[in-house]
């Protein structure tokens, strides 16, 4: 099966750090516009290339740069369809259906993703977009900082290849644990 995230890193991962630095931001871009691409599991392998401080923080910097863009152009990209009734409603619902109905949401997604496609989600349910973009940005450096800073402690306190590994099996627990919330919220709410 294709996949998408395999092929960008194939294709510029092996091209050093600004390779790995354009390899985030496509993949984190994908993620924002297309579909998801895990993007968790990608940051950690950029990082463990330079597992500094220095280039974690360049990394981070270019995700939130391709989250921001990518939700800001499905925003604008949105704008400009013409969204049937039916569709803006079917989605209205669904928020409300949600554990939170506004802007927060954003915060939750990132723990335990429930709205995919969020410029969209922002533009169709009118939510406030400077907020909405404040709650992005929060959202991205608190999850993919604690990320960081938990492989940067992997790898000051264990060898490389233990480190390694703990940093990999951090992030499949992350990944397991936002979809295992995710599927818990849902279920919560459809009893509520």
């Amino acid at each position: 099966m294709f996949n998408i995230g395999d092929w960008i890193y194939g294709l510029f991962g092996s091209s050093g750090e600004m390779g790995l630095l354009l390899c985030i931001f496509l993949i984190f871009l994908i993620d924002a516009l297309v579909f998801p691409t895990l993007p968790e599991f990608f940051f950690v392998i950029a990082f463990m290339y330079k597992p500094e401080l220095g280039f974690g923080l360049e990394l981070l910097g270019v995700a939130l740069a391709a989250e921001l863009i990518g939700v800001t152009a499905l925003y604008v990209i949105v704008g400009h369809l013409k969204i049937p009734k039916r569709i803006e409603k079917l989605i209205n619902k669904y928020v409300d259906f949600l554990l939170l109905g506004d802007e927060r949401l954003i915060l939750l997604n990132r723990i335990a993703p429930m709205i995919p496609f969020c410029g969209a989600f922002i533009r169709i349910v009118k939510w406030d977009f400077k907020k909405s973009l404040l709650y992005v940005v929060i959202g991205c450096v608190v999850k993919y900082g604690v990320i960081m800073l938990m492989s940067n402690f992997f790898f000051n306190y264990f060898g490389s290849s233990e480190a390694q590994w703990f940093t990999l099996i951090f992030i499949f627990v992350v990944i397991a644990i936002s979809f295992v919330l995710s599927i818990v919220y849902k279920k919560k709410n459809a009893i509520d």
